[in-house]
């Protein structure tokens, strides 16, 4: 539990901090969170009369020699904790093979499914053989998990030959269909990178495709629901189940357009929604491929994290919604004017800024890649001509201060090859990076890809009106699409190729994917040329 953010909010409210302090614990005391021992007494199961594993499984965050394993027992999974008794702690076996039919296995133990995490497990392999691919499964009673594939890094002195990877965010359960995880599969990825907002926290529209189960969730219960309506989608659990994934969130993980503790909207109560972000935490963690060292601790969490492909590429996974300072000017398109200027604005936080320059630079890897969540490019987002530039104040030119001393960071430490990755705004963008791209003069110093929505808004469009318009005011963006979709990038030491995979209808069963647009980078110049 954060004391500092407690008192510092205390001194904002007018120096309440021991009030604030009970009256915070009191509106965690419902909230289970992953603090809590495993060991209180509860019910023993292990027999099913249906298929616990209707999640399916999934890996993530992996190394040289292991990866994280997921999964979560529920046998009714929109029901009330999955359909599992609420009290139920339960064994489960997991094993790793070499082979699909799992003939070989290499490793094997069990671990406890608990009522704290939500009946979920996150089992930490070691000591498996670097760069290669296993499978694995998880067994309870007469019943076995889905088979999962996933992979280990090549050791961190090798210099592979290549790495592809997929990168997505944004799939609206409502608004469309996941269809382009069909082609994602086809496209035989080592990796997945998803952005965020995973999940959206809306209530049920009928009017939509597919509908939410419930209210607008604010409870653990209601998240965890959530988290299960969207892992019922037989597309992304057999993506899932296909290769490791690396996860960050954004904000509809918690609350639209969230800054830290702040919300959008105006009179809302901070300690109800630090409540309420412990939720949301707590079952984001339960529901993700994620180490242990991301458990939360009530409203806090630390999901930023490194890791490696050999010396082929380092990433570097970013938070940009929790420790930020409020957005300046609100959190829609304004104007860069003073206020968003200001260098107390913050988008990583003074400790998330500190790690990701120590880490970096004692990269070694031929590409530096951050995966982040919104878009670094300075765009001005004018829609009519002869109209004031402006700039959203939710991404990072509303922290450009920040922005730029980070980009210049990269440029006078010599970071080699930094590349970034970003999701968030349901449409395509290629942008090329300099210290500032309101002057883009000299070389830039990073490429930007920018992934659209997997499903988010529904059927998006090839070119929209202000398509020319956004090209013509912002020399450093090469690329602009608003179709839905996701990045396949394929990285070797010599150069780096994004293609730009959009699909025709997410509306409707049967949608086709297509390579819209591709882009290299070579290796020493961040100039993004078209392919």
């Amino acid at each position: 539990m954060d004391f500092n953010r407690l008192d510092q909010i205390a001194r904002q409210e007018g120096g309440i901090s021991r009030r604030l302090f009970t009256s915070y614990l009191a509106a965690l005391s419902s909230v289970p969170w992953v603090g809590l021992s495993a060991e209180d007494k509860g019910t023993r199961t292990s027999k099913f009369s249906n298929n616990p594993f209707t999640l399916g499984v999934a890996s993530g965050d992996p190394d040289h020699e292991g990866m994280v394993l997921w999964t979560k027992l529920a046998p009714k999974p929109l029901e009330v904790n999955g359909g599992m008794p609420l009290d139920a702690f339960t064994e489960v076996t997991w094993e790793v093979g070499h082979d699909e039919g799992m003939s070989e296995i290499v490793q094997s133990g069990t671990a406890l499914a608990t009522p704290h995490l939500g009946h979920t497990i996150h089992v930490e392999t070691q000591g498996l053989e670097p760069d290669r691919w296993y499978h694995y499964r998880f067994r309870v009673g007469d019943f076995a998990s889905p088979v999962g594939r996933t992979r280990t890094m090549p050791a961190d002195h090798v210099l592979p030959e290549k790495l592809r990877f997929a990168v997505t965010s944004c799939q609206n359960y409502e608004q469309g269909l996941y269809t382009a995880y069909e082609q994602m599969m086809a496209d035989e990825p080592d990796l997945v990178f998803h952005l965020g907002d995973y999940i959206y926290e809306y209530a049920g529209n009928p009017n939509r495709i597919r509908t939410h189960v419930g209210p607008e969730i604010e409870s653990l219960e209601q998240y965890r629901q959530r988290y299960n309506q969207y892992r019922t989608d037989s597309l992304l659990q057999r993506m899932h189940a296909h290769c490791p994934w690396w996860v960050t969130w954004d904000d509809h993980e918690f609350d639209n357009n969230c800054a830290n503790d702040i919300s959008e909207e105006q009179g809302i109560d901070r300690i109800a929604f630090l409540k309420r972000r412990a939720a949301a935490y707590q079952a984001y963690y339960e529901m993700m491929p994620l180490r242990a060292s991301a458990c939360p601790m009530g409203h806090d969490m630390k999901l930023y994290r490194s890791g490696k492909f050999g010396r082929l590429a380092d990433f570097f996974v970013l938070d940009t919604r929790q420790y930020r300072t409020d957005q300046p000017n609100g959190d829609r398109n304004k104007p860069l004017n003073k206020v968003a200027l200001d260098p107390a604005n913050t988008m990583l936080g003074h400790q998330q800024r500190g790690w990701l320059q120590q880490s970096i630079v004692r990269s070694e890897s031929q590409w530096n890649v951050l995966a982040q969540q919104v878009m670094m490019g300075m765009a001005n987002r004018q829609t009519k001509e002869n109209d004031e530039a402006i700039y959203s104040m939710d991404q990072w030119p509303g922290y450009a201060n920040e922005r730029n001393e980070l980009v210049r960071f990269l440029k006078e430490r010599n970071i080699t090859n930094p590349m970034v990755l970003t999701g968030d705004i349901h449409s395509n963008w290629v942008n090329e990076l300099r210290v500032n791209d309101l002057e883009p003069k000299g070389d830039p110093i990073a490429a930007e890809f920018v992934a659209t929505s997997l499903s988010s808004g529904g059927n998006g469009e090839a070119k929209r009106s202000h398509h020319d318009l956004y090209l013509a005011n912002n020399p450093g963006t090469k690329f602009y699409n608003a179709e839905r979709g996701y990045i396949l990038c394929d990285v070797t030491p010599e150069r780096w190729i994004s293609h730009y995979q959009v699909v025709d209808d997410v509306l409707m069963p049967g949608g086709k994917t297509t390579t819209r647009a591709s882009f290299r980078v070579n290796a020493g110049d961040a100039t993004v040329h078209s392919t």
